[in-house]
């Protein structure tokens, strides 16, 4: 060598300095179990029952017009060979787990309404998940979606969270856990930054700990994806969020207005919407912050077997496409999409399964774990997300981080 090693120890702690700013700025994955869809219910409707009703009339919906493998297979474009596996797997999951993530909706799906009435329904809404957690029939995650700041509904959303907060802890004492807000319509970072503001001063008033309050934003117009500059807003909207976001959600049909897209175009697949979700994911990447697809907005008119199996395809078809441009997570607005929803999750994550397993087994075989590369890494992170979901048992897998 030419230079010796301490001839070069400035040049690397300075790599070292790099190397742990872009660790610091970019931790990787999100932490915690990972969802499949957020079930919107607007406040004025949501009881301590709701997920349970969702499940059983997901599970009637399911049994009365897909009664066998055949039929399941057929509405939902699945593989004949794991139809079967399918179809007891989500029928399973619609009994015991229909909703992993429930948002009461004091948002667009609730509208405006007098300022005695929303205090009302809040009020309500304490009781009903205080019901619920008594006996563990709270989601995993749960939370609520108050106004957004972009549209002048601030005073209120604040309103909405402080009493709905200040009277669950009355009534419980505690926070029950996987509680998390969704920030609707945001379109500058700086409404980030005074949500959180306004969080860190929530938590001292109420005395919970600091940081325990988190939120998720939704991306719906151009302008929450490109500032004024013409810059990605991804990593200005985390830095805002001081550690409280853990995820971001795509507005599809805000956004699809936004552009000027004629109504019947309006859709969650249109090319528009998937340069949007690549932006996000470009912009999001190694943030640890969870990204959700946007919802469907058909939903059955009646219970006949040409209008269900009409939102069942579409729906389908949606989520389909979702998971094809990595989005694992999307809405949901009605029990008629949890079989859609939880048919073409399990089918993705079942189709093939066994050559993934092998994979990482033979890959850990040989050379007796330690840090996996990507390939690998991408396969357990599948394997990973079908556990939580239920579309696999933990004894069907290898050990997983």
């Amino acid at each position: 060598m030419n230079l010796s090693a301490t001839s070069l120890d400035d040049l690397s702690d300075r790599i070292a300095a790099v190397r742990d700013e872009h660790r610091e700025r970019l931790p990787g994955g999100a932490d915690g179990r990972a969802p499949v869809h957020t079930v919107h219910v607007p406040a004025d409707r949501f009881a301590a029952s709701a997920p349970a009703d969702f499940g059983a009339e997901a599970l009637r919906l399911l049994n009365t017009h897909t009664p066998g493998d055949g039929s399941f297979g057929a509405a939902f474009g699945l593989d004949p060979e794991v139809a079967g596996r399918v179809r007891e797997r989500v029928a399973a999951k619609l009994a015991a787990e229909p909703l992993e993530d429930v948002r009461v909706d004091f948002g667009d799906g609730y509208g405006v309404r007098p300022d005695a009435e929303e205090d009302a329904h809040a009020a309500r809404v304490v009781e009903a998940v205080a019901a619920a957690y008594e006996v563990k029939g709270l989601p995993h995650y749960w939370g609520l979606r108050v106004k957004s700041f972009a549209d002048g509904g601030h005073d209120r959303a604040m309103r909405t969270l402080d009493g709905f907060l200040t009277a669950l802890r009355d009534r419980l004492g505690r926070l029950p856990g996987g509680f998390t807000i969704t920030l609707p319509n945001v379109i500058a970072a700086e409404h980030v930054a005074l949500f959180t503001e306004y969080l860190d001063r929530l938590e001292t008033a109420l005395g919970l700990p600091a940081g325990i309050l988190r939120f998720e934003i939704q991306l719906e117009t151009p302008e929450s994806l490109f500032d004024g500059e013409g810059r990605v807003t991804a990593p200005a909207l985390v830095r805002a969020a001081a550690g409280r976001l853990t995820g971001a959600h795509f507005g599809a049909s805000g956004y699809a207005t936004a552009l000027g897209l004629p109504p019947d175009e309006q859709r969650l697949d249109h090319p528009s919407c998937d340069f949007a979700r690549h932006v996000m994911q470009a912009g999001f990447a190694g943030s640890g912050v969870r990204l959700s697809d946007g919802a469907t907005d058909i939903v059955p008119r009646d219970d006949g077997a040409g209008e269900v199996n009409a939102v069942w395809a579409a729906h389908a078809a949606h989520v389909r496409h979702s998971l094809r441009h990595g989005f694992h997570q999307g809405w949901d607005l009605h029990p008629a999409h949890l079989p859609s929803r939880y048919a073409v999750v399990y089918g993705h994550h079942l189709t093939g399964v066994d050559d993934v397993i092998g994979r990482v087994r033979a890959w850990r075989e040989r050379t007796g774990g330690g840090a996996e590369p990507a390939a690998i890494r991408s396969l357990t992170d599948r394997l990973r997300r079908a556990v939580d979901c239920g579309a696999l048992d933990e004894s069907d897998v290898p050990p997983l981080p």
